[in-house]
This record gives structure tokens, C-alpha cells and sequence, in this order.
């Protein structure tokens, strides 16, 4: 099934998920671990009826659930097709279909606490690096290029967060190169940004912004705010 664009996940108009990162993503307010597990189950049997599942997980008042396919259809520019790790219409489809059964259960979707944590290397030599982190990130192999046609480690399982390769040029002087890249609703992003800034940090660069925000701490370590904003609804 073809993945998903940006602009065709915002035309959905799903009101209770947000696409960061690789999956559509979303969060249910319940008042106990009971009413959140009774709320998976029916969850569940929706997945079986259309053959597709969220990932899903119980917290402290609250259940979050993500939305992807792993045989998504990437074609890139020479035409060539490529299976990934994405958005396609059957999240879409399994996404309206959870909302309608959070309805039914009286529970209330908060979007805008939705969050992704990702891990950035700048390195100029990805393929030869990426073995020994997928080895010691998630211990198999075939965790390099799992759901993405770069050397991207992804655990199939996600236990642990995914670890991208950017691109860098050769250098001899010692400098950050790992940094960690935080995805969050639209319409936080702001309020994250502030919240950074007034605890000592600063933008070092905002010429992507809104959909990437650098900002570094005291010490000069870089963060980036991530925003997908081809998915974003438009007003």
C-alpha cells in the first residue's frame, strides 16, 4: 500500500492524532488502568476486523497508541520503489475507527501531549558505523535500514528509540555529533521552544522553523524541535 503524504494525512482531518516522525500518534485520558484496559480491548477487536493494530501502551491515566504500516510504498525520484515504515491508509482508516469507539467509551483524546524522541549522528560514514550501534541498540542486524531505505536503526519492537545517520563532512576537531530530536504537536511547539529558552537554553538556529528548531543548553549541546507540518491541519 502507498504511503501517505504530509498534505494527504492533514486532508483526513483526524482530530484526535498527530503525525510525528514515521506513525500517526495519539493519546486517550481514562480515569483508571480498568477503563483504559477495556478501552484497548474494543481497540482491539476493531484492529481485527480490519487486519491492522496499533502499538499500545497503559500508562498512568492515560493510553497512548501509534499508527503505521510496515510495508508502506516509498517510490524515489528515479522511480524505484522502496518498502518502509509509514503512514497509509489503513492508519487512517483504523484511526477514525478508534476515535469513534473512544466515543462510545466516554474517553477524551489529548493531542497537543503527544511526543516522539528520536536520536540524531552527524557522520560521514553511516554505512560503515551503523552494524555496531544496530548491534548494541537492539542486538540484531537486521535493525539497519528496518522500515527505511537509509542505514536508519529502527527496532522493530520499539523498545528503543530510532537512531538516524546525517549527513557530515570529514573533520579532525572533536564536536557534538549526536543530538536528540524531540517530535510534538503543532500547536505546542511554541510552548516547548519558550519553555527552553526561560530554562537557560538558546536557538541556535531557526531558519527550518517551524518544522526544525535547534536549540542548544548552557553548555552548548544541540536538541531539536521537530514539527511535521505537511500533516498539520491548515486553517
Amino acid at each position: 500500500m502507498d504511503m501517505l503524504t504530509g498534505e494527504q494525512i492533514a486532508a483526513a482531518g483526524l482530530t484526535d492524532w498527530r503525525k510525528l516522525a514515521q506513525g500517526l500518534h495519539a493519546r486517550y485520558v481514562v480515569e483508571d488502568f480498568s477503563t483504559g484496559a477495556r478501552f484497548v480491548a474494543a481497540v482491539g477487536e476493531a484492529g481485527d476486523a480490519l487486519g491492522h493494530h496499533p502499538s499500545v501502551s497503559i500508562g498512568n491515566g492515560c493510553v497512548d497508541l501509534k499508527l503505521t504500516s510496515d510495508d508502506a510504498i516509498y517510490r524515489d525520484d528515479a522511480g524505484t520503489e522502496h518498502v518502509v515504515e509509514w503512514v497509509t491508509q489503513q492508519d487512517v482508516d483504523l484511526a477514525r475507527r478508534i476515535t469513534e469507539i473512544a466515543a462510545d467509551h466516554k474517553v477524551d483524546a489529548d493531542p497537543a501531549s503527544v511526543s516522539v524522541i528520536e536520536l540524531g549522528l552527524d557522520t560521514a560514514h553511516s554505512a560503515t558505523i551503523a552494524p555496531m550501534w544496530a548491534a548494541l541498540l537492539v542486538g540484531s542486524a537486521e535493525a539497519q535500514g528496518h522500515g527505511s531505505p537509509s542505514d536508519e536503526i529502527r527496532d522493530a519492537t520499539g523498545r528503543v528509540p530510532n537512531l538516524w545517520f546525517g549527513d557530515a563532512d570529514e573533520h579532525e576537531t572533536p564536536r557534538q555529533r549526536f543530538h536528540i530530536e524531540v517530535y510534538v504537536a503543532p500547536e505546542v511547539a511554541k510552548q516547548r521552544i519558550a519553555a527552553a529558552l526561560a530554562a537557560g537554553g538558546t536557538v541556535v538556529d531557526d531558519s527550518n522553523a517551524p518544522s526544525l528548531t535547534v536549540i542548544a543548553d548552557q553548555d552548548g549541546n544541540r536538541g531539536v524541535v521537530c514539527v511535521d507540518v505537511s500533516a498539520a491541519k491548515k486553517d
